[in-house]
């Protein structure tokens, strides 16, 4: 697979919860997997000191998953719904005409977390099919305490029709998440090693598979 794979996540560990196996996966079988941490926490809200140590976890748990390129936007965590869309829009708009993926994973637009609702509408404005740089395949990834937090009747509701196996690549994808000590939380935490094995066996035996993570395809074009 010699194929470009971009991932945005609007915080860092977003990433590992819903693509983290895939990520490990498709890095292993020679695609070449780009991420793009949309936001960073800027004081009073969040330490300086924290979000530098958030960064350099990233980029440990992005190593072991074998990404290519780590980046990172300046756009502020937990306060995307005061910055103006063209603004987010022009961020991403950038990123994709550096790296020009084929394939793009972004978070699922019913999550709760508005800077995900903000992230996904941005990465559409960017990924437009009339662009130079479209992605020929866009999926939206499932994260845990966002995803399933919502109000499935009043917005929508996330149905996964496509599943990746990563049955060789789940304990990687939960050392990955271990590695961001400031984040992972104990059980019954969603954001805990067991339940990430949880969610990956019942992804994986929905399809008859060990393990797996879950997508909602957004758009493909062939």
């Amino acid at each position: 697979m010699n194929k470009k794979i971009l991932i945005i996540a609007p915080h860092p560990d977003d990433e590992v919860l819903g693509v983290g196996g895939t990520m490990a996966r498709f890095a292993a079988e020679g695609a070449e997997v780009y991420v793009v941490v949309a936001t960073k926490g800027y004081p009073p809200d969040f330490p300086e000191e924290l979000s530098q140590i958030v960064r350099e976890q990233a980029l440990v748990a992005h190593q072991l998953l074998g990404v290519k390129e780590t980046q990172f936007l300046p756009l502020p965590a937990a306060n995307l719904d005061s910055v103006p869309y063209r603004e987010i829009n022009h961020k991403l708009l950038e990123v994709f005409r550096n790296i020009q993926p084929e394939i793009l994973y972004i978070p699922f637009n019913g999550d709760l977390h508005v800077d995900h609702q903000r992230i996904f509408l941005s990465a559409l404005v960017a990924a437009r099919p009339n662009g130079i740089n479209a992605p020929r395949k866009i999926y939206a990834y499932e994260t845990l305490s966002e995803t399933n937090w919502n109000a499935p009747y009043l917005t929508p509701n996330f149905v996964p029709n496509v599943f990746v196996d990563i049955s060789s690549y789940l304990e990687m994808k939960i050392q990955a998440m271990e590695i961001y000590a400031s984040q992972i939380k104990p059980f019954p935490h969603e954001r805990s090693p067991e339940t990430l094995r949880a969610l990956a066996t019942l992804r994986g035996s929905t399809v008859g598979r060990f393990a797996a993570e879950a997508f909602v395809l957004v758009r493909e074009i062939i």
